[in-house]
């Protein structure tokens, strides 16, 4: 059973980490978000360690996930999958493209 609802935080941060690493707008297009909902998120991982800010030179920057996100994931991907929540076409490990 799917509810019909919008995505739960959890759910858009599990979309995050999903992605393994990318720059600002490859994650706000992939997982659908405003440039506003993707600094408060990526902020809030930041903050939590979940992921790392990553410099790849001036002024280009990509976001990785970092072995504590992946365990969130996990956890979030088996809680999901418990409650049937679970979308069939995701994948519980990153694709390396966050």
């Amino acid at each position: 059973m799917r509810l019909d609802r919008r995505r739960s935080s959890i759910e858009i941060i599990a979309d995050m980490l999903r992605l393994g690493e990318a720059g600002k707008t490859e994650i706000m297009y992939s997982v659908n978000m405003s440039y506003f909902q993707l600094q408060k998120y990526l902020n809030f991982m930041i903050d939590r360690e979940l992921v790392d800010r990553v410099k790849l030179g001036n002024p280009s920057v990509t976001y990785r996930v970092t072995k504590k996100g992946l365990t969130l994931l996990r956890h979030i991907d088996e809680i999901l999958d418990t409650l049937n929540l679970k979308d069939d076409d995701e994948d519980a490990s990153p694709t390396g493209v966050l």
